[in-house]
């Protein structure tokens, strides 16, 4: 499932391998899509949507907003905030 996660603090490719680290720390065959410019990480894995923001928060970085699905899915206030 690919779930698509708002995030604030990212600034530069740094932010960028520290994010798509964390993750794949959790799911080795995560794929991970970081848009700096937007602030959105696209991650397609069989990992829950807890344990994906979970990593994302503990590198250091702060999820506002989750959608899940590929087909636009559902928007969530995870973390009080939309996509």
């Amino acid at each position: 499932m690919t779930i698509e996660f708002q995030v604030e603090g990212m600034s530069c490719q740094h932010c960028v391998t520290a994010v798509t680290n964390a993750i794949r720390e959790h799911d080795e065959s995560a794929r991970v899509a970081v848009d700096l410019a937007s602030g959105r990480v696209a991650v397609d894995s069989a990992q829950s949507v807890e344990a994906l923001k979970a990593a994302i928060d503990d590198a250091g970085y702060t999820v506002t907003g989750v959608a899940s699905g590929t087909t636009g899915g559902a928007t969530s206030g995870v973390a009080g905030g939309a996509v």
